[in-house]
C-alpha cells in the first residue's frame, strides 16, 4: 500500500458532498482550504493533481434554504446551478492563496462516451496540468438528464482517472475506509487495509446508501476502484478529515483502504487499444514513419502518411499499416479521415494553414498508440 501514492506522479482526488459541505451546512472553507494546501504541496513536489469535487447541489440547497434533497431532476439542476457558483469560487480563492491557478471543468457521461469529446476533454486537462493549473471537476448537473448522469462523483473520479491515465485515485470520504461489514451494526467488522481492486467479495462487503446529502455509498467507491483499475490506476479510500491525509499518503504512509490495480497503467491502456475490434479505418505510412514508430517510439506525424483508408472521426481507433499492408500499430486518431487526407505528407507546421486550426501536431500521439 505504501507504494500506491508514494510513486504516483498523476493523482486524481475525489471528495464527497458531506465533506465539502460539512454535512450539508454549506461549503466548508476550512476543509477546502486544507485540501487545497495539500494539493499545492503535491504540485510543488512535481506531481500532477486533479480535484473531483462534489458539493454543488448541497451548496445550492443551503443557499436556497432547502433542508431535504429534492427528487425532481429540474430542482436538482437548479440547486446545482446555484451551488456551483460558491463551490468554484471557494476552490479558486483557496488555491490562489497557495499560489496555484485553478480551472473549473464540468463533465457529463456523454463527454466521455463520445470518442471525439473524450479526446477534447483529455487534451484540455493535460494542457491545464502542463500549465501548472489544478483542474477542479464536477458533474455538469445543470444540463444532464437521467440517462447521462454519472449517478455519483465516485464514478466520475474513476472516469477522470481513466481519461488522464492517472497513477492513482484517492477517494476522500467520511469513513475510515472499507470494513468487512457495517461497523455501526456489526462489532466484529474487520477493517480492510488492502485488497485487489475488482475482487467480487469487496462488492459483497460494501453496501447501503450514502448520506442524505450525497448519493454514493461504499459500494460506489468499490465499483469506482474497479473501474479505475481497468486503466491501471490503484485507489485509496480514506477519511477526508485526517490531518494532512494527502501528504501522508504521498509520503508512503498507510492510511485507509488501498485497492490495488492488478494491471500496470501502461499495459492496461495498451491492452485496451490492442483488443479494440471496431477499427474505423486506417492509414498507410512510409518506411521512415515505420522506423520511427518501431525503433524510436515516436508519435505518428502527418508527414509520414501516404494514404488514408476508410472513414473515421477524431477519437476513433484506427490501424497504422506499412506499404505492404501489414499492421504496424493502432491508436486514437487526433483528426478525422477527411482532415487526415488534407494534412497527409505535410509537416505539422502546416496543419493550421491547411485546416484553419490545430488539434494536435500528431496524427496519433505516442501515448495513444500501441505497436502491433
Amino acid at each position: 500500500m505504501s507504494e500506491v501514492l508514494r510513486q504516483a506522479r498523476r493523482i486524481v482526488v475525489k471528495v464527497g458532498s458531506s465533506l465539502v459541505t460539512n454535512e450539508g451546512r454549506g461549503v466548508d472553507a476550512e476543509a477546502i482550504g486544507n485540501w487545497c494546501r495539500q494539493l499545492a504541496a503535491l504540485a510543488q513536489q512535481g506531481r500532477e493533481v486533479i480535484m473531483v469535487s462534489s458539493g454543488a447541489i448541497a451548496e445550492g440547497m443551503k443557499r436556497l434554504g432547502w433542508t431535504a434533497r429534492p427528487k425532481e431532476l429540474h430542482e436538482l439542476q437548479a440547486a446545482a446551478a446555484v451551488g456551483q457558483m460558491g463551490l468554484a469560487q471557494m476552490y479558486e480563492s483557496k488555491l490562489r492563496e497557495q499560489g496555484m491557478g485553478s480551472a473549473q471543468v464540468l463533465l457529463t457521461h456523454a463527454d466521455l462516451a463520445d470518442r471525439e469529446r473524450y479526446l477534447n476533454a483529455r487534451s484540455t486537462l493535460l494542457t491545464l496540468l502542463t500549465l501548472k493549473v489544478i483542474p477542479v471537476i464536477n458533474e455538469n448537473d445543470t444540463v444532464v438528464t437521467d440517462e447521462i448522469k454519472f449517478g455519483d462523483n465516485d464514478t466520475l473520479g474513476a472516469l477522470v482517472a481513466n481519461l488522464v491515465e492517472a497513477d492513482a485515485l484517492v477517494i476522500l470520504t467520511d469513513q475510515r475506509g472499507l470494513y468487512s461489514a457495517d461497523p455501526r451494526k456489526n462489532p466484529d467488522a474487520r477493517f480492510i487495509d488492502e485488497a485487489a481492486a475488482g475482487t467480487p467479495e469487496l462488492e459483497q462487503m460494501a453496501g447501503g446508501a450514502g448520506s442524505s446529502i450525497g448519493r454514493g455509498g461504499m459500494i460506489t467507491k468499490i465499483l469506482a476502484a474497479k473501474r479505475a483499475a481497468g486503466s491501471g490506476a490503484s485507489t485509496v479510500i480514506a477519511y477526508g478529515r485526517e490531518d494532512d491525509v494527502l501528504l501522508r499518503l504521498a509520503q508512503g504512509e498507510s492510511i485507509g483502504t488501498a485497492l490495488i490495480a492488478a494491471t500496470p497503467k501502461l499495459a492496461a491502456r495498451k491492452q485496451w487499444m490492442a483488443d479494440h475490434l471496431q477499427l474505423r479505418g486506417g492509414v498507410v505510412v512510409d518506411a521512415g514513419a515505420v522506423a520511427k514508430l518501431r525503433e524510436e517510439a515516436k508519435s505518428l506525424l502527418p508527414i509520414g502518411v501516404v494514404e488514408v483508408q476508410g472513414e473515421f472521426h477524431r477519437g476513433d481507433v484506427i490501424a497504422v499499416r506499412d506499404q505492404a499492408g501489414a499492421e504496424v500499430a493502432r491508436g486514437l486518431a487526433n483528426y478525422s479521415s477527411a482532415e487526415a487526407r488534407l494534412i497527409m505528407r505535410k509537416p505539422s507546421s502546416q496543419i493550421e494553414v491547411l485546416l484553419g486550426y490545430v488539434n494536435e501536431p500528431e496524427l496519433i500521439d505516442r501515448a495513444n498508440l500501441v505497436l502491433a
